[in-house]
């Protein structure tokens, strides 16, 4: 079958027929008083200059995310300045080396102990949308004792046992705490300076990467071997400008910025991916919920059914979940996005990252190409080796030999809200979730404009697949 671009469309997404959307509200966390908690916190600020922090942004190759990172970086040389003080290195992850597993953060820790690790205190990361008050950040590191193991961050917990956590820590999944990278996180340099040589003389072995931020906290737990997370109160994910951010360090921009004008709906094509079992059972919950939100939609199956109309791709059907999205978040998103750049966006997950593996986007979360992506992929001949290969792992396979990056966003989820940490989701505005279990996706639909009530149910809404608009043959 071949494709004939018969649109000028934005972007092509594809997801497949199950997740779910959600809306979420001001996050409601309040930052008390800073009452030290920790015994081994110093009562008084200690000597610490600035330039013995090492900053480290986890920015990303393609031109948006660069620019937001650039802009951060200025903002903290800029903060660094007005304090008279020598000024800290910023570093921006994707800068580092070329090693497409380097977003994993462990495969990098050598580089931080062999270039920082004499003459610096801290490594403190940081995502692309967090904001710092730089003078308090200093202050709060100030009251850690620098030359023991630290590792600082705003704690999340599993309120049940996820298969994105593979299950760990089923009998009580809330005892273990790994940090939201949004609010900024922090090792105190001899964690990295032994963890490094753990990562040199026992090299990598995890084979996929689904949720970085816990597996990097279980590899620094390492089974009650090295520290657990610390949670530090001033370390926030509450937007800049709310009263109750008044004693945080750290704060966090929207994770859904809006660039300009949303992507018009007749940019987007959208293909739904599914299969004849499910054409009493889910399509009719498209039908019902969002499918009128897109201008361009067509139906893929191994089944041909002109009651929907779908339409027979010819390949036999493989279990595999399916993906719900809502079309206005996802326009907006894109408006950020440059049209004529090869972007291939969604869930970033990691295959053999350690190894020299590849990155790929996760088609439960649903993947975003743009017309420039597609006509790349096409040109260069890569193709599923199988009918029944994983389709978004070979994608991942097909950008990575052409030294294309694959484009993170937290807003896209390969799993139900019940497997994110509640205060995880608080502060976005998801576009996707996957999985429609145990829930009546029309009901939360409809619902999704009551008054948050805090549980990840509450968020769902019901939609599937984008692409953009090419004419068949």
């Amino acid at each position: 079958m071949m494709l004939r671009f018969g649109y000028k469309a934005a972007a092509f997404t594809f997801l497949s027929l199950v997740a779910f959307t959600s809306a979420s509200r001001d996050e409601k966390e309040k930052v008390s008083k800073v009452q030290d908690p920790f015994p081994d916190r110093l009562p008084h600020e200690r000597q610490l200059y600035l330039r013995e922090v090492v900053f480290v942004i986890q920015s990303q190759r393609n031109s948006f995310h660069v620019q937001r990172a650039q802009r951060l970086r200025a903002d903290l040389l800029s903060q660094a300045e007005a304090l008279q003080e020598s000024l800290p290195a910023v570093l921006l992850l994707h800068t580092l080396s070329e090693n497409e597993g380097d977003w994993s953060i462990l495969p990098l820790l050598p580089y931080f102990s062999s270039h920082f690790g004499e003459n610096s205190s801290w490594v403190m990361f940081l995502e692309e949308e967090t904001s710092i008050k730089l003078e308090k950040l200093h202050r709060v590191l100030k009251t850690f004792e620098r030359r023991k193991e630290w590792f600082l961050g705003k704690p999340l917990h599993d309120e049940e046992s996820t298969i994105i956590h593979h299950y760990a820590f089923a009998e009580n999944p809330s005892a273990f705490k790994y940090p939201d990278f949004s609010a900024g996180w922090a090792l105190s340099m001899p964690l990295v300076n032994r963890l490094s040589n753990k990562v040199q003389e026992q090299p990598l072995k995890s084979d996929f990467t689904i949720d970085l931020k816990h597996e990097v906290a279980l590899y620094i737990w390492d089974e009650g071997k090295g520290p657990r997370l610390t949670a530090v109160p001033e370390l926030c994910t509450l937007p800049e400008r709310s009263p109750q951010a008044q004693g945080c360090a750290t704060t966090v921009n929207t994770h859904s910025p809006l660039c300009g004008e949303p992507v018009k709906r007749e940019d987007i094509f959208v293909a739904v991916k599914t299969c004849k079992k499910f054409h009493i059972e889910r399509v009719p919950v498209v039908k019902k919920t969002w499918e009128k939100q897109a201008s361009h939609l067509e139906y893929y199956s191994d089944h041909a059914d002109p009651s929907i109309p779908t339409i027979d791709l010819g390949v036999p059907n493989t279990d595999r979940g399916g993906t719900d999205e809502r079309l206005p978040r996802l326009q907006a998103l894109l408006s950020c996005y440059d049209p004529t750049e090869p972007v291939f966006l969604g869930e970033r997950y990691g295959y053999g990252l350690g190894q020299g593996g590849y990155s790929y986007i996760t088609g439960g979360g649903g993947m975003v190409f743009t017309r420039e992506a597609v006509v790349r992929l096409l040109a260069s001949g890569c193709k599923c080796y199988s009918n029944d290969a994983p389709d978004d792992m070979v994608l991942g396979m097909c950008f990575n030999s052409l030294r294309l990056p694959v484009t993170h966003s937290p807003l896209f989820h390969q799993a139900r809200p019940d497997d994110y940490a509640r205060a995880f989701l608080a502060h976005q505005t998801p576009i996707s979730f996957h999985k429609h279990w145990n829930v009546d996706p029309i009901a939360v639909f409809h619902n999704e404009t009551e008054t948050w009530t805090g549980h990840p149910r509450d968020l769902w809404s019901c939609s599937v697949a984008f692409m953009s608009r090419p004419s068949f043959s």
